[in-house]
């Protein structure tokens, strides 16, 4: 049986032109490595498994994605580490004006609802958040999002039944594993 070719997802973006074949790109929270880059856009091919994981196969033309470089090493890390791994998506359930932001309330899967913590780290579409509510009852967990993050990442534009990619904790995640090595 032969394996269809994956998707082709292009970005236009102005640091297009300062990346080489075979750079980290995330978009979305997913990492993509860059094929090739045109003017002010470069292309990464996307597999079939990355598809049905993430939310890159929901995308249309001309729709918004965040976008991150990878860190270098001599970089100042600045919030929680974000690897790119997307662990699951998630869908937004509502939007809630408050002052000064918006509260969001998402859906939280069974696939990482032991790695979530009330005033956790929690990646959502690759921009790293702080869980404001869990509740483990109605299976949701809500995050309070800022003008400065809603204005400079997709958030803005979450509504109900937004699809979102999900990356638990790294911290958490280990943790988890060992602790189920161990037995505990």
């Amino acid at each position: 049986m032969l394996q269809a070719p994956p998707a082709q997802l292009g970005v236009e973006h102005e640091f297009a032109s300062e990346l080489a074949r075979g750079a980290s790109v995330a978009v979305n929270g997913v990492c993509l490595t860059v094929l090739d880059t045109v003017d002010r856009a470069f292309f990464a091919d996307v597999v079939p498994q990355t598809l049905s994981l993430t939310n890159l196969g929901r995308l249309t033309a001309g729709q918004g994605v965040n976008l991150e470089l990878p860190l270098r090493a001599d970089d100042r890390l600045d919030g929680h580490l974000v690897q790119g791994h997307v662990d699951v998506c998630s869908t937004v359930r509502c939007v809630t004006p408050v002052e000064l932001g918006r509260m969001v309330e998402f859906d939280l899967p069974p696939a990482v609802a032991h790695l979530v913590a009330e005033k956790g780290s929690i990646a959502i579409d690759g921009v790293s958040l702080t869980v404001a509510v869990l509740d483990r009852a109605r299976e949701t967990f809500s995050v309070a999002f800022i003008p400065h993050t809603l204005a400079s990442t997709v958030a803005g534009e979450y509504e109900a039944g937004s699809v979102v990619n999900l990356e638990a904790d790294v911290v958490a995640r280990y943790l988890a594993r060992l602790i189920e090595h161990r037995g505990g």
